[in-house]
């Protein structure tokens, strides 16, 4: 997460930005509000789900790396890997977009 900001703030920023662009987003599941780790689940239907988990970097940049693999999967698979990392780490907040039109990226780089 952008420095500074907790997770909740920056999950509530992220709708917005969404919202501001007409992309659905909501938050499928509520992670701890301060310092709780997030996935984001982007749905493109027929194109594909990713899921983009936070990565290390050695600078303030947000990283991402696709968690599912570097190919969009079908959904049942992006669900069962977030269904996984849940029972590891009760404190993860999921983050779902709908995105159609596949104009949605994150914020910072992609590993």
């Amino acid at each position: 997460m952008a420095m500074g900001l907790t997770t909740g703030l920056w999950i509530s920023a992220q709708v917005r930005l969404c919202d501001r662009r007409n992309i659905a987003a909501y938050v499928a599941r509520r992670g701890d509000p301060d310092a709780g780790s997030v996935l984001i689940k982007v749905v493109r239907f027929a194109a594909g789900t990713i899921v983009y988990a936070p990565a290390n970097a050695l600078d303030e940049e947000p990283t991402w790396t696709r968690a599912t693999g570097p190919q969009p999967v079908p959904e049942p698979d992006a669900d069962a890997y977030i269904a996984r990392q849940v029972a590891r780490d009760p404190d993860l907040w999921v983050l779902e977009i709908e995105d159609r039109k596949s104009e949605w990226e994150p914020d910072g780089r992609v590993l």
